[in-house]
């Protein structure tokens, strides 16, 4: 109650200004919170950046007044106004020496500047002053400006304060100290690759704060490389264990839920080192299965908590039990009337579906409902799901539902995406060529040149190989079904210009190949393209030589070609135009037509557009011209590598090799000589037009030497020089050797081989969700959704491949052009491996002190501990019969004691209680492993 006056009367003096504030900031504060409009608010910010401007540049200003003008620089600069008049004078508030003015100052100066401000420079020496101060509220202050402000090229000024306050007495200092670190390796890895085991030595921190801002950046350097911290997981699972038993103090609390978001940072750690190693996985099981049964899902924190354990229990390697408790997690998500709750069910189904794919089906119902439902995130995340669990038995469904939706909205960029996502499941699983052709009709006319141009290639290269096989009559048929099809297609308006592109290609290959459409009648509908699309160049390219094709074809079959009237205006107009691709190919056009029908067939082949095309690299052709004029008195050629642009001979050889080493170089600066007085006559001072050799270059001759000119006296070649140190001695541009790209170092994943256990967990599953259903009420449900439902869930639930050949044919196309470009990729890969395990460096020790390790025999007392004043000597000798496999395999309570906070839930019989420093808890004991703490005792010892 005494609490609750003390508010009141502090919330009335503040209303007063009693706070130190003045009533003119008061009203400023509130006008702009009534203002009305943002014309309003900026004409009230506008007057206020004005007074400030001329009061904040009067002489003799109190800290008081200014304290108060920086405040007000603040909220200009939040209603996004500019106030960097003020900047300097927040600069010079973080030199005060009265903290609460110093603490406003670095406020300011945070809110102000960004890490490449020019006024960085000025704030340095005071930051590092502070970082030294005896007042733990400065050096905090201090700490939160470094983690804003200093960049790259400030970091090694302030790392050894920084790591210097990681054994601070305050514990907000150390995880303050804790967060520097982390920005500092985020802004420069290699500056604090050194002080990475700082991480492991802070994980075993007494306040269960700073350990938990030690797996913010714990999380960051698993994810980059998780082998170097496999020994680590016996340590997160022991403080998970504890975290969720709620031996944490009452404050760490959130909506009754114990730390939770520790629990979250943990699991999504557990989820990285887990996966693929079942040995790791299986010192998880046990914790995250208490975390199920213990979690409350009554509020959005506590279903946060369960999704992420149904994430890490996506992760890591499977297991029957987890795999039910996350489907029954699952489901109550999906049944859920939250949209919130029902879009985490829809993305944890998908997640789980790769390794139990049977749970799809049990929920196909709510999933129709989502793909229904009237918010189109939570429609968006459907599909996603769909996508991942699509095979050839519901490919039509998925696929029509997905195109329906790309049609109904307007945003470009998702548009694009599902696009590219119809086109892939297409290609993948299409049933019959026909379909294929269909439904890519279907994206190019809905998505237009939001497709990707490599999708219309595939398509125009699945079209001219067919099945890929020794069957002309179905190459046949898919071919005049395309152009069928296109031709139904071309007189719609507004069709995108990369879809006529393949439309008038394929009309041009294959349209009068069936002998159903006459050579006329193609062309006509060509030259009704091309003047549709009159400003679209590549479109009229096309066209043009689609017409020759269709002509080279008739003249090659021996027919008559009569040319219509529009084509042959369309050829007259080319034949003027500015683009010269476009003059081209009218001009071929008209030269082809005059042919005869050999040269004809020779020049275009007919269906030889997926031939490979023989290049003569070389021009081995043209040998015996260039030997013939090579006896007339021909010049022989110099390649352009060769030639070095001057006109001599001799100069040439002399330019090659300097070309070469003519390059950057690393060798030191040469030291400066000491300044010789030089007497130069006045005969020396007379004009002349020679010059006096220099003396020899200090640095490695790497150029060629000059010839010199003799001078007449030897007096003055020591007395007045030429220096040509470095200078360059010939005109022209010169060469620069480049250095060879560094291999990129690649990374290797192994698969997860988990296949009876999925299979036992799906049955689990099924069989329990069979006996919840059987107790809850039959709901009707409605004829078109079990048509739905039987369409997209009917088939097979295993992954399947194509059945029939015809659709096997499909996709045959398109990873053809693909196989060519996997095979340099598959070399390259192998070279950074190969790289990379040259470079392989081994993990860091969790506590390594700079000391080689001796190799001892069996330890007995741990004198790291014994030093920490962990361990009461009465209990030395208990520990030393116990030895390290007691120490490995038992679970310490190490938060049970925490400060005078008595320790709120049940305790594990397992658990070992330790003596504790001063009111301090200890994580040491639980978190070092036997074989760790006996190395470092070896060091400690030495």
């Amino acid at each position: 109650m005494e609490q609750l006056k003390t508010i009141g009367r502090e919330l009335a003096m503040g209303s007063q200004g009693g706070f130190g504030q003045s009533k003119e900031f008061l009203d400023l504060v509130k006008s702009i919170g009534e203002a009305r409009s943002k014309a309003e608010e900026d004409r009230i910010v506008l007057h206020e950046i004005e007074t400030l401007k001329r009061r904040i540049s009067e002489p003799d200003i109190p800290k008081r007044k200014m304290k108060e003008y920086i405040i007000r620089l603040v909220y200009i600069e939040m209603l996004g106004h500019d106030a960097s008049f003020g900047y300097i004078h927040a600069v010079k508030m973080t030199h005060d020496d009265t903290l609460l003015l110093k603490r406003t100052g670095y406020l300011a100066v945070t809110l102000f500047l960004n890490d490449d401000h020019d006024l960085i420079i000025l704030i340095v020496n005071t930051i590092q002053k502070d970082l030294r101060s005896d007042n733990y509220l400065v050096v905090c202050a201090a700490l939160n400006a470094v983690c804003r402000l200093i960049n790259e090229e400030t970091i090694p000024a302030m790392l050894p304060q920084v790591v210097d306050l990681l054994a601070h007495s305050k514990e907000a200092v150390r995880k303050k100290a804790i967060m520097a670190l982390h920005r500092f390796y985020q802004k420069s890895p290699s500056s604090v690759s050194h002080l990475v085991s700082n991480f492991r030595k802070r994980l075993c921190d007494n306040d269960p704060g700073v350990m938990g801002a030690t797996l913010c950046p714990l999380f960051d350097l698993i994810t980059i490389e998780v082998h170097s911290y496999k020994d680590l997981v016996v340590s997160f699972v022991s403080i998970l264990k504890q975290v969720a038993e709620r031996r944490l103090p009452k404050s760490y609390d959130y909506h009754q839920m114990p730390a939770p978001f520790i629990q979250i940072r943990l699991l999504k750690i557990l989820a990285l080192l887990g996966s693929g190693d079942k040995q790791a996985s299986e010192n998880m099981y046990t914790v995250v299965g208490d975390i199920f049964r213990k979690c409350d899902s009554s509020s959005n924190i506590g279903n946060a908590v369960l999704y992420e354990c149904v994430c890490c229990v996506s992760s890591i390697y499977p297991n029957p039990k987890l795999l039910e408790a996350a489907a029954d997690v699952i489901s109550r998500f999906l049944k859920s009337d939250s949209h919130n709750l029902k879009y985490m069910g829809i993305d944890s189904l998908g997640r789980l579906i790769k390794m139990s794919p049977e749970i799809a089906e049990q929920h196909q119902l709510a999933v129709i409902d989502c793909l229904e439902d009237p918010d189109d995130t939570l429609k968006r995340k459907t599909f996603e799901l769909l996508y991942k669990m699509t095979k050839s038995s519901n490919v039509e469904v998925i696929v029509d539902r997905m195109i329906d939706y790309m049609i109904s909205i307007n945003d470009n960029h998702y548009k694009t995406d599902i696009a590219s996502r119809c086109v892939e499941l297409a290609e993948q699983f299409a049933p019959s060529n026909h379909w294929f052709i269909l439904t890519m009709n279907k994206v190019f006319e809905h998505a237009g040149d939001l497709v990707n141009v490599k999708v219309a290639h595939n398509l125009m290269r699945l079209i001219a190989e067919g099945f890929g096989e020794d069957d002309d009559a179905a190459d046949s048929q898919l071919r005049s079904s395309a152009v069928e099809s296109y031709l139904h297609i071309i007189g719609e308006p507004k069709l995108p210009s990369v879809f006529l592109q393949v439309i008038c290609w394929v009309l041009g290959e294959y349209g009068t190949a069936d002998g159903k459409y006459s050579a006329s009648y193609i062309t006509g509908k060509l030259c009704d393209v091309a003047e549709a699309c009159s400003n679209d160049e590549t479109v009229k390219a096309y066209a043009v030589t689609a017409l020759m094709k269709i002509y080279a074809f008739e003249i090659a079959a021996g027919r008559k070609v009569d040319m219509l009237h529009e084509c042959q205006s369309l050829v007259e107009e080319l034949s003027a135009s500015h683009s010269t691709d476009l003059q081209q190919r009218a001009y071929e056009l008209q030269a082809v037509i005059c042919l005869d029908a050999h040269a004809v067939e020779n020049i275009i082949p007919s269906d030889a557009s997926c031939e490979d095309v023989e290049i003569d690299k070389n021009l081995s052709f043209l040998n015996s011209y260039v030997q013939q004029s090579m006896e007339n008195g021909a010049q022989p050629y110099i390649p352009e590598t060769q030639r070095s642009g001057m006109l001599d001979t001799n100069f040439r050889s002399q330019d090659q090799p300097e070309a070469s080493l003519h390059g950057l170089r690393f060798e030191a600066y040469e030291l400066p000589k000491p300044p010789v007085p030089s007497r130069i006559h006045t005969a020396s001072l007379e004009p002349s037009t020679e010059l006096v050799p220099a003396s020899e270059p200090a640095y490695p001759k790497d150029t060629h030497q000059v010839a010199t000119v003799p001078s007449v006296s030897d007096a003055g070649s020591s007395e007045l020089k030429l220096r040509l140190d470095g200078v360059q001695r010939k005109w022209g541009r010169p060469a620069y050797s480049s250095s060879a790209p560094s291999p990129s170092s690649s990374t290797s994943q192994n698969t997860v081989n988990g296949v009876t256990q999925i299979d036992a967990a799906g049955s689990v599953i099924s069989k329990a969700h069979k006996t919840n259903d059987s107790r809850k009420p039959r709901v009707e449900i409605s004829p078109e959704k079990q048509k739905l439902a039987a369409s997209l869930f009917g088939g097979s639930s295993q992954t399947e491949k194509r059945s029939t050949s015809a659709s096997h044919k499909v996709t045959k196309a398109v990873s053809h052009a693909a196989g060519k470009s996997q095979a340099p990729k598959s070399a390259v890969v192998s070279n950074q491996v190969t790289v990379e395990k040259t470079i392989h460096q081994p993990p860091p020790d969790l506590l390594d002190l700079g000391e080689p390790a001796v190799p001892s025999t069996t330890p007995s007392v741990d004198p790291f501990k014994q030093l920490e004043g962990l361990l009461d000597p009465t209990q030395v000798s208990s520990t030393a019969n116990h030895g390290a496999v007691g120490a490995a395999t038992e679970s310490p309570d190490i938060i049970a004691l925490y400060g005078k906070t008595p320790a709120s839930g049940h305790s594990s019989s397992a658990a070992i209680s330790l003596p504790t420093n001063g009111d301090g808890v200890n994580f040491t004991a639980g978190l070092l492993d036997a074989t760790l703490s006996t190395a470092h005792a070896e060091q400690l010892s030495v």
